[in-house]
């Protein structure tokens, strides 16, 4: 049984993206007890990758948008979580500016972060890493 900390995460572009290629992340994914959420710009900056991520490992371009569109994955605007924008700022001061849309999402839900970007460490608020979920839904 997963923790209820755990129940509700923010998924960044980078574990979509291990996700939809049939990684490891994928297994998150399927979880019943976990409901992941991102933002609106996390995910067309996964639809931008697409076409470089079939290339790079040889997959069916078609099939890849096929497997994103069937995450389970709720998607947020900016205009929801536009109030907490300037404070996620302020935490990534001049880390990757596009980690900030994120962040803003979390922390207007108050919910953890999964990524595997180590732009996010080292802030007020958990981050898990697809190793990290994966330990602990294995030990449950």
């Amino acid at each position: 049984m997963i923790s209820e900390n755990l129940r509700r995460l923010a998924a960044d572009s980078n574990v979509i993206l291990s996700a939809v290629i049939g990684k490891a992340a994928l297994e998150i994914f399927v979880c019943p007890e976990i409901e992941l959420i991102a933002t609106q710009f996390n995910l067309e900056e996964v639809e931008e990758y697409l076409p470089r991520l079939a290339a790079k490992y040889q997959l069916n371009e078609k099939l890849l948008v096929w497997q994103f569109k069937m995450l389970p994955l709720t998607a947020f605007s900016e205009k929801y979580y536009k109030t907490r924008v300037l404070e996620a700022q302020k935490l990534l001061k001049i880390r990757d500016p596009d980690d900030i849309h994120l962040a803003a999402l979390a922390l207007k839900e108050n919910i953890p972060i999964w990524s595997n970007d180590r732009d996010f460490e080292k802030l007020p608020f958990a981050v898990y890493t697809t190793a990290q979920l994966l330990k602990i839904l294995h030990e449950g």
